[in-house]
């Protein structure tokens, strides 16, 4: 399904195309006013294949960033049958910023885990814009330990711009919720894959990203802190957001060369927001390979490939790595 999505800056002249060939379609048809259509459609795709060819790390960001891409629930709506979510963290309550629960994966029982982002006003309030909190945290180590005591493969979709850095959430121990889950999930003796489908920011992004297989989307981003908290650190301008994108690495294609992930997962030709349908349809097929090689790896070689997958991080071209 091809969805009606808000224009980017840069994809305005794919917006003007669109405008005209929608105005010819409310016009009666003729052969000749049909062919028009079909030569501005072949433009259509010819402008978006050329300004997706030359993305800039910036405008790959606001592709990431894009309203209608598919969020997690999204993905276990069409991806996972059988759907039972889990609620709270045992602690201090629930965090809808984070969504889990047991589900079927091609008829196999998973654990499935994911930062979820709101559409309308209400529903960014109510999941906290995808900001989550210790809590959230909390819960989904809780999930996974329980996916661990049945053995049961984990599955973690990542889409955060960042863990959330209000008062209360640090005085209930953000980081070290954080820090908690890096070394359990380091530890957990089930297989670990994760996607990353949208933003995948610091540590908000790494407290459910310590996986054996990681996976990205073609225009997802992954990194250290998101451009305009880079901006404004290292120069104090948060406007220079473009140069910090540049310099941070986050695309898939910087990424995969760095080691950090695994595998890139194609999109639709101008992002997963035109056509979020054929988006998770991509992705399904990489999950579930990714989860049938891991499964059938011995737990012990497993656990030590994801150790030495994480201890590598950062030492790519540093003597002769």
């Amino acid at each position: 399904m091809v969805v009606s999505a808000p224009t980017l800056a840069f994809e305005e002249p794919i917006a003007v195309l669109l405008r005209e060939v929608e105005a010819l379609s409310l016009m009666p048809r003729t052969p000749a006013r049909q062919q028009e259509i079909d030569v501005l459609r072949t433009r259509v795709a010819q402008t978006r294949q050329e300004i997706y060819s030359n993305l800039t790390p910036w405008q790959r960001v606001l592709v990431a960033r894009h309203p209608t891409r598919p969020h997690t629930l999204d993905y276990i709506t069409r991806l996972f049958t059988d759907f039972t979510e889990i609620h709270g963290d045992r602690r201090f309550g629930d965090d809808a910023a984070i969504v889990t629960g047991f589900a079927r994966f091609g008829g196999e029982p998973v654990l499935v885990v994911g930062h979820q982002k709101g559409r309308s006003t209400a529903q960014q309030v109510y999941r906290n814009f995808g900001y989550a909190r210790p809590e959230g945290y909390r819960k989904a180590l809780r999930a996974m330990k329980l996916a661990e005591k049945f053995d049961r493969p984990i599955i973690a979709f990542i889409d955060t711009p960042a863990a959330f850095p209000g008062i209360e959430s640090e005085e209930r121990g953000v980081a070290e919720a954080i820090a908690h889950n890096l070394r359990e999930m380091a530890m957990l003796s089930v297989p670990v894959v994760v996607a990353v489908t949208g933003e995948g920011g610091s540590g908000g992004a790494l407290g459910l990203a310590v996986g054996d297989w990681i996976l990205m989307q073609e225009y997802a981003v992954y990194g250290v802190i998101p451009p305009e908290g880079c901006a404004a650190i290292l120069w104090r301008d948060p406007a220079r957001k473009v140069d910090a994108a540049d310099a941070l690495k986050v695309t898939a294609s910087d990424l995969i060369g760095l080691g950090v992930i695994d595998e890139v997962v194609p999109e639709p030709l101008g992002g997963a927001h035109t056509d979020p349908t054929e988006a998770i349809s991509l992705l399904g097929p990489a999950l579930s390979q990714a989860v049938r090689v891991q499964t059938t790896a011995p737990s012990d070689l497993r656990l030590q490939q994801r150790h030495d997958k994480f201890r590598r991080l950062g030492l790519v071209g540093v003597d002769g790595l």
